[in-house]
């Protein structure tokens, strides 16, 4: 260990990571990261199976903030010519002259377009759901009818008290729009019923959303230019919602590679990372940590500093110190998260097809134009589809193939978590049959990945979170960071504007933790699916 101050880091997550780059760029003090797993970029991963990469969970890199769009930039430079994709289907935003070309740069971000679509009905509808001719030939003028006669009741009535998600989706949406396209796919991500669930995940995800703000969006997009947003010079496009967002920008080989990259630059400008190391115990003298300990499976080792960044869940943060109250321990224990679970599949073919019409760039296209499709089918688990090859195309080894993942939402230890992984493998094509998106002849490889603690749950003892957080907040060298380290669903760009305030409030020297907190709860951070 140097002479410098030093920050022990629990994670390297994009909030672990971004804290250290931040502080090796603007303080004195020596980040050191301990991070329990052997992966860099925790949910924010890409995954590596037989010459095909996977972005878990999907992540689109796109922020309201200014602060972190040029953040990513900086790590990553934009594309300055056409990928192999633009050349087959036009469909990549070419983006400034001059910088480099992802055919032969690895280290490049791609600028890609956004679509998801909700399969309902065996069908594919907008998401956001959109008022036009499909919409209503696919769902039919007598659910229509519910849908909009709900929708004005709702707006003529006296808004419900929002003691749940169910109220708050209501209260935007109306009845029958929430149980046609929110409420299944919703109770499939965390197990319980919408009206377990506060209503603050609904404002974390999407109080910017609305029917109003989804139709004027629509109206506009007929009117707008045709010039892509980079071309425009509006690749931030901080005027719309997150869930209407045209294009994003993503790394050439996923969300990883950015990480890995930062990762790099921390250990050369001289901090440290240290893999496969549990931080289990954080010492305190006082209201200051003095020392961490780590286990690092064979081993354990104390580790004196000077600051305590934590990423990690806050159930195990509570756990790890010493004489906590009873009641503080009871509202920590009582926290819930929900663990995830993806099937990668490598098939010829997709049955599902793009509604394009003939000659256009998308009907040349073997497969579905989505990033994601949202299952809100009520007769399977399955919850969402990712389709790798509309994320970058450099995540597919063969462009021939159609390269998948099929999102499942768990608890560790249940029925699903706990089958062995081909027969989950097995369930999953089944499931993919069922709905009619892929045939099992047509499957080639495949393989499953495990992700615990992938989403803090806005039920069980949330709703006393600040009993933790009064108790936590005057430790004064510790700093609570990132989606599970606040237990909030942020999204990948809050974690690292947690980061930033966490490194603010050391080189300020201050104890004041308000505006850590305050990320994505003030109204510019709120923001939709990522």
């Amino acid at each position: 260990m140097s002479d410098k101050k030093i920050a022990v880091i629990a994670g390297a997550g994009p909030a672990g990571l971004t804290a250290a780059l931040e502080l090796l760029r603007t303080t004195d003090v020596k980040p050191v990261i301990f991070e329990a797993e052997d992966v860099i970029g925790g949910i924010s991963r890409t995954a590596k199976y037989n010459g095909n990469r996977m972005d878990i969970g999907g992540h689109r890199f796109f922020s309201k903030s200014d602060t972190v769009m040029d953040w990513w930039q900086g790590i990553l430079p934009l594309q300055g010519s056409a990928s192999r994709d633009d050349i087959a289907i036009g469909r990549t935003v070419p983006l400034t002259k001059g910088g480099p070309d992802p055919e032969k740069d690895d280290i490049v971000m791609l600028c890609r377009s956004r679509l998801s679509r909700i399969l309902f009905l065996r069908k594919l509808f907008d998401y956001p759901v959109s008022l036009n001719g499909a919409t209503i030939k696919n769902l039919g003028l007598w659910r229509m009818f519910k849908i909009g006669m709900s929708y004005i009741k709702v707006q003529l009535l006296p808004a419900r008290k929002e003691k749940s998600l169910e109220d708050f989706m209501i209260n935007r949406f109306g009845v029958e729009l929430y149980k046609t396209f929110f409420r299944d796919y919703t109770e499939k991500v965390w197990g319980v019923p919408c009206s377990e669930i506060s209503p603050d995940w609904g404002g974390q995800r999407i109080k910017g959303l609305s029917i109003t703000k989804t139709v004027l969006h629509a109206v506009k997009q007929i009117f707008a230019s045709k010039k892509s947003a980079a071309e425009t010079g509006d690749i931030r496009q901080k005027g719309t919602e997150t869930s209407l967002i045209g294009q994003f920008l993503y790394p050439k080989y996923g969300p990883g590679q950015l990480w890995e990259t930062v990762a790099a630059k921390v250990q050369e400008l001289g901090g440290e990372i240290h893999m496969n190391a549990k931080v289990t115990h954080v010492n305190r003298d006082g209201n200051r940590v003095t020392n961490v300990v780590v286990d690092r499976g064979n081993a354990t080792e104390t580790i004196p500093c000077d600051y305590f960044l934590s990423t990690m869940p806050v159930k195990e943060l509570v756990n790890s110190l010493d004489n906590v109250p009873a009641e503080v321990s009871r509202v920590a224990n009582g926290l819930v998260y929900r663990d995830f679970m993806t099937v990668g599949l490598l098939l010829d073919r997709l049955l599902i097809k793009n509604p394009a019409k003939p000659g256009t760039p998308e009907s040349k296209l073997k497969f579905v134009a989505d990033n994601w499709i949202y299952v809100q089918e009520s007769d399977v688990k399955l919850g969402r589809i990712q389709v790798f090859n509309n994320w970058s195309p450099y995540l597919v080894s063969d462009p021939s193939k159609v390269w998948i993942g099929l999102e499942y939402f768990a608890n560790e230890g249940d029925a699903m978590w706990t089958m062995k992984d081909e027969d989950f493998i097995k369930f999953a094509i089944a499931e993919l049959d069922k709905i009619h998106v892929a045939k099992p002849e047509d499957v080639r490889d495949s393989v499953c990945f495990h992700i615990k603690k992938a989403y803090p749950a806005y039920f069980g003892t949330y709703g006393e979170f600040g009993k933790i957080r009064e108790y936590l907040d005057p430790i004064e060298n510790m700093f609570l960071m990132g989606r599970n380290g606040m237990h909030k669903y942020n999204n990948m760009d809050h974690s690292m504007l947690s980061a930033m305030e966490a490194v603010k409030c050391i080189r300020d020297a201050s104890t004041n933790k308000n505006d850590l907190w305050n990320v994505n709860t003030e109204e510019e951070y709120h923001e939709g699916k990522k």
